[in-house]
């Protein structure tokens, strides 16, 4: 999924910003526009929160009826130096990218594309969809050790499920509680759950104390421990250092939880390029745009997305504004 239509000019520098307390915050949500069809909700990047470990950005789009309009539909685009991670509440998506896979993803399974050094690709509604999309992408920033690696691809058909109290938690990414772990491959110590509450529902959450945490509302209204209400519309950043977190809805709810160990490299994130300094992100753009490095994606009906310019860049070595 390409990260925005109007992005900034210049690339934003990235790093860990740990905590050694908890500390619960609400934080912004920001709109912003895919391709040509679909405005997200995104959670991360922002101003007072760069990253949750090594998740450096989270989208979430819908509901949305498909049926009136195009529904989702992001030409091919490339991706360097981190992870997509693609999740469904409702509908269907189709991906294709250029190592040659075509995927159809629903709800319960997940996609997890390794950029590496560079890979492209395109998402959109397929034919036959069942009328309604709802769902988040997430990107994970590589580490040093992989982030020229070769791309992959992976589609789960299932992840695995567990009962926390009246909870129901699906482990995305990483694992929870008692050792539940998914199956897809990330390369720095993460988590990712979403978690379904029933109404009346109360649950415990065993948390990891040296992660970083962060929880996005889905739908419904869930109390957390120390009294605060989440809802729809919010985000909230946990902090670090808790290692439980309770929470009840009164109508039953479902967020999803994200966290990581804190990311320890300074990076920059530019468009859809995660590298670690300026004069990567000015190749990766010029590679993309004379069709080099990325490959190409094939059967899609439609152009590419060109690259969006840049300003002109100080020297090498000057650090990039905010």
């Amino acid at each position: 999924m390409s990260r925005q239509t109007v992005p900034d000019t210049e690339p934003h520098p990235y790093s860990a910003e740990p905590r050694s307390a908890p500390e619960t915050r609400q934080l912004r949500l920001s709109g912003a526009r895919l391709g040509n069809s679909l405005t997200v909700r995104r959670a991360l990047p922002q101003a007072r929160r760069r990253m949750v470990g090594a998740w450096c950005l989270l989208d979430h789009f819908g509901p949305m009826d498909v049926c009136a309009g195009r529904g989702m539909d992001v030409g091919p685009h490339p991706h360097m130096g981190l992870q997509t991670v693609t999740w469904l509440f409702k509908g269907e998506l189709l991906h294709r990218n250029s190592l040659g896979y075509q995927q159809i993803i629903r709800p319960g399974q997940l996609n997890i594309m390794t950029a590496g050094q560079g890979i492209a690709h395109s998402e959109e509604t397929p034919a036959g969809h069942s009328g309604c999309l709802h769902g988040v992408q997430m990107w994970i920033a590589l580490p040093r050790s992989c982030r020229h690696g070769s791309a992959d691809f992976e589609h789960l058909d299932s992840v695995p499920s567990l009962r926390i109290d009246d909870a129901m938690a699906t482990v995305l990414v990483g694992s929870l509680c008692d050792g539940t772990a998914s199956a897809a491959s990330v390369h720095s110590p993460l988590l990712a759950a979403d978690i379904r509450l029933p109404a009346e529902g109360a649950a415990t959450l065993p948390l990891d104390p040296g992660f970083e945490h962060a929880l996005l509302p889905v739908y419904g209204d869930t109390l957390l421990h120390d009294g605060i209400w989440l809802r729809e519309e919010q985000f909230w950043d946990l902090g670090m250092g808790a290692d439980r977190i309770a929470l009840s809805s009164p109508r039953g709810s479902r967020l999803l939880l994200v966290g990581g160990e804190p990311f320890d490299e300074k990076l920059q994130l530019w468009w859809n390029f995660v590298a670690a300094d300026r004069e990567e992100i000015v190749r990766a753009r010029a590679d993309w745009e004379a069709g080099r490095r990325f490959g190409k994606v094939s059967n899609y009906r439609g152009e590419r997305l060109p690259a969006p310019p840049l300003a002109e860049l100080p020297g090498a070595g000057s650090s990039a504004k905010r």
